[in-house]
């Protein structure tokens, strides 16, 4: 790639994906053959598949290399729209989606849909409001585009710090599945499962920055949604007969609530506020939806498209190609759960799957009756809602409140709770690792390109050569990573909480001072700055006061430790758990942006006039 000529390459895109797109497929049924009649051992799988995927990304990272600063910082800006899309969903959908988005359906039904809705809604605010008026702005950082419109350094910096927080407890949430995935299906502790991913990352984005990033991520999201759409595919004929789970799944749902019936299921999966309370359930869908605006690494990949009207095009690809993901979650749970229903509960103790132990071995799944055959003593102690423990009636018969299913689990034992080749389960662990690896390019990205480029190119260096930006950005990469894999073994929360809490964060951080510094030419620095500080700092108290464990994420004994670590806390302010945190900072950081900018000095007419030109298309040669 990096010997093409540029407008050569572009033309040839798609040729090059539908090539790599057909090998994939047959590098696939080639290992399902092998499976089947050379009796490939699943440790060879998995091993097969983590290692192709991953030095596959890593080719594409090297080819990529580049020490142009447009290439590094905004793949030159000559990405069209539809691989623009297909590169921002990859980014999009980290592991929460590939891997907690079905979980969290699972194990809160109808109230899970909160996500859905919310990230979905979310890219509508930044078709409209976001997306293309960052892209007639320029440039390549949220810290630019908040230097440029408010002024002076302290917004910058004060971009700069929100961007690395916001971004970093992101990563943790990638990290921790990659973990999960290479400790499954490599058999290897956490920490090295971590470590071999960071390796994986770092290769990819490294040399060739976001040059790399993006077409690292297009091949990624080929992956990840072949592998999240297969399993589920299979399952639907198997269960229904009918190849299309979208909209096949109903009736599976109807005998799952018959079966909930059964058990005694008070609150069923179609139940709604069942689990959580209608004022939880709105604020997270708005955070998301806020937060979604806000984050700095999706808006970047607005900066790489040649135009305005490309930003705005390869939004709707992007809603598209997540689309496609989050439209088949319902059915992965719905048809797990069936699998879960009819499989393990009412069976016998030596009549369970081997998933059960398997996973149980990861600590993701318990059985507690009186012989504890999937996990440890420990894990049933704490294995029921809000760390409660899991106590069997001793009956050697599997009873729906003596199983516990860690919600991330779901899509990467769905291909063995249902019964498929081994090679699928390959496959979802190859998918789930592009999702998490393609988000965590994208954040450690973020991050270096917000510490090399805001920082010291802009504030302490600005004579720097391109040679000396590129080196500290990826000297940066590396001492992040390396931070971040330290932070990740200690992480303080699940990994979708982490992730609606870095929502909660961007939302209310950057999306006063964007949205305001876009639509009101009165918004000044005074009040920018004062919004900004106000929003992060009360959803930062917040989240890290309600939901957080500081000593765990520390690996010290300093902090004083929540009495509960469960979301649900008392206390909450108004009943709101700590992953909406941004439903108080986000109004507040406005609010205070606005009162403070009508108390102070009136913006400058240069910055009227860019704010004008940046809001109106016709005005751009973009």
């Amino acid at each position: 790639m990096a010997t093409a000529a540029g407008g050569d390459f572009i033309s040839r895109l798609p040729k090059i994906y539908g090539m790599y797109t057909g090998g994939f497929l047959v590098f696939l049924v080639v290992l399902a053959l092998a499976e089947y009649f050379l009796n490939l051992s699943d440790r060879t799988i998995g091993y097969v598949f983590l290692a192709a995927t991953i030095g596959l990304y890593a080719m594409i990272g090297i080819m990529s290399r580049t020490m142009s600063s447009d290439e590094y910082y905004v793949a030159g800006r000559r990405v069209p729209a539809v691989f623009n899309g297909m590169a921002t969903a990859s980014d999009w959908m980290s592991a929460a989606s590939f891997i907690g988005m079905a979980g969290t359906l699972y194990v809160q039904g109808y109230d899970g849909l909160a996500f859905i809705m919310g990230w979905t809604g979310g890219y509508v605010l930044v078709a409209l409001l976001i997306a293309p008026y960052l892209r007639k702005f320029g440039q390549y950082t949220i810290p630019d585009f908040l230097g440029a419109r408010y002024g002076g350094n302290t917004i910058r910096l004060i971009g700069v710090v929100c961007a690395i927080v916001v971004s970093f407890v992101y990563l943790m949430a990638q990290l921790s599945g990659a973990g999960l995935i290479m400790s499954r299906f490599l058999g290897i502790e956490m920490m090295w499962g971590i470590i071999a991913a960071l390796g994986g990352v770092l290769v990819c984005s490294m040399l060739g920055g976001m040059r790399a990033v993006t077409w690292t991520q297009v091949a990624q999201y080929i992956v990840l949604i072949i592998a999240y759409l297969i399993p589920v595919i299979w399952m639907s004929i198997q269960v229904t007969g009918n190849p299309i789970p979208q909209f096949a799944y109903g009736g599976v749902l109807e005998k799952i609530g018959e079966l909930e019936q059964q058990f005694g299921v008070a609150a069923g999966h179609v139940v709604p506020f069942a689990r959580t309370d209608m004022a939880n359930f709105m604020a997270l869908t708005f955070c998301l939806m806020v937060g979604t605006a806000g984050l700095p690494h999706v808006l970047m990949r607005f900066y790489t498209v040649p135009s305005v009207k490309e930003a705005r095009t390869s939004v709707g690809w992007a809603l598209l190609f997540i689309f496609l993901l989050y439209f088949t979650a319902p059915a992965y749970a719905v048809f797990a759960k069936y699998a879960v229903y009819t499989d393990v509960i009412g069976k016998g103790l030596d009549q369970l799957p081997q998933w059960v132990a398997y996973w149980g071995k990861i600590g993701v799944v318990a059985v507690c009756d009186a012989v504890d055959v999937a996990a440890s003593v420990k894990a049933c102690a704490t294995a029921g809602a809000g760390g409660t423990p899991l106590v069997g009636n001793g009956d050697g018969i599997v009873q729906l409140k003596e199983l516990w299913l860690h919600g991330d689990a779901i899509v990467l034992a769905t291909p063995e709770i249902a019964g498929l080749p081994y090679v699928i389960s390959g496959l979802v662990a190859a998918g789930g690792l592009a999702a998490a690896l393609s988000t965590a390019d994208g954040l450690l990205l973020t991050m270096s390109n917000a510490l090399s480029h805001d920082f010291y190119t802009k504030v302490i260096n600005p004579g720097a050569s391109v040679v000396q930006r590129l080196t500290i950005a990826r000297v940066l990469l590396v001492a992040i990573a390396a931070v971040a894999a330290y932070a990740t073994i200690h992480a303080p929360a699940t990994i979708l909480q982490l992730v609606g809490q870095a929502f909660s964060l961007a939302a209310s951080a950057f999306f006063p001072a964007l949205f305001l510094g876009v639509f009101w030419k009165r918004a000044n620095k005074a009040g920018a700055i004062a919004g900004m500080l106000v929003g992060f700092l009360l959803a930062g108290y917040y989240i890290a006061g309600v939901g957080w464990n500081f000593n765990a994420l520390l690996g010290v004994s300093f902090f004083p430790t929540p009495p509960n670590p469960d979301p649900a806390l008392d206390g909450r302010w108004f009943g709101i758990n700590a992953i909406s945190g941004g439903i108080f900072g986000m109004p507040a950081g406005m609010l205070t942006m606005i009162v403070v900018s009508l108390l102070t000095r009136d913006t400058s007419p240069d910055i009227k006039a860019m704010v004008e030109n940046i809001r109106y298309p016709r005005l751009s040669r973009a």
